[in-house]
């Protein structure tokens, strides 16, 4: 999840509930260009404070887990693998010179 679906999610609950951005945020001290900002994805930097302030004010749960592994395409899976050919020849090489 990037930082503009989270703000799509807080959009979202702020119109279900119908509230304005600038009556999301009195509550919370934040400037209606705070929450346009956070919404749109393009305030230059937010703190986790703030976001998980609008969060727990809409009952959204924001989650911290594991990134899911990317599948590699064929070609990548073919480019990984002789990296790793690659690589473990390289240290093959340098203990057979430290010996």
């Amino acid at each position: 999840m990037d930082f503009s679906e989270i703000g799509k999610a807080i959009r979202a609950a702020r119109k279900a509930k119908g509230l304005s951005q600038e009556q999301a945020g009195s509550p919370l001290r934040m400037s209606r260009a705070t929450i346009s900002g956070i919404e749109n994805g393009t305030v230059s930097e937010v703190g986790i404070r703030k976001v998980m302030a609008l969060c727990d004010q809409f009952n959204l749960e924001l989650v911290v887990r594991p990134r899911e592994q990317k599948l590699l395409s064929w070609d990548e899976q073919l480019a990984e693998n002789e990296r790793l050919k690659l690589a473990t020849l390289n240290a093959t090489r340098t203990s057979a010179q430290r010996d």
